[in-house]
């Protein structure tokens, strides 16, 4: 594939993850923060969400498997996950993450349960999603170009 058509997936595949509201705009000032003099500041912030997320997921499945659950601790667990998907632009992960707070002020396990296996696929989905993006990156800077920029 040549430079342009790479250059022009890299796009339409960018706007159609801002279409469908899978990132919002916090994503796109996050790129806009990436120079020549931090050329990995997005892949690393985004590296460490993916490596913050992984835990954060597991413990939550550990602590709401307990015989009493600690909603305290569910729901704390659940805001620092809301506040890191927030600042990347993870929108789908963020609006899950916010409902998922109301069933543990509720202290409802069930919901609590079913909004865990939410946040697990809608971060499962922008995992795959960035890590596609990530390698067009790759293909598009080994044909010798520059990454879009999509403000």
């Amino acid at each position: 594939m040549d430079l342009g058509s790479l250059q022009r997936r890299y796009i339409d595949f960018t706007s159609a993850l801002l279409r469908e509201g899978i990132l919002d705009g916090q994503f796109t000032q996050l790129q806009q923060l990436q120079d020549e003099s931090n050329p990995d500041f997005v892949l690393e912030v985004v590296t460490l969400f993916f490596e913050d997320s992984e835990k954060l997921l597991n413990e939550l499945s550990r602590t709401l498997e307990q015989q009493v659950v600690d909603f305290k601790k569910v729901d704390a667990h659940v805001h620092q996950l809301k506040g890191s998907s927030a600042s990347i632009g993870a929108q789908k992960v963020k609006d899950v993450c916010m409902a998922f707070r109301n069933y543990c002020e509720e202290m409802n396990q069930e919901g609590c349960l079913n909004c865990l296996r939410q946040v697990k696929d809608q971060y499962l989905l922008v995992k795959n999603k960035l890590e596609t993006l990530f390698m067009l990156e790759q293909q598009i800077l080994a044909a010798g170009g520059s990454i879009p920029m999509m403000w």
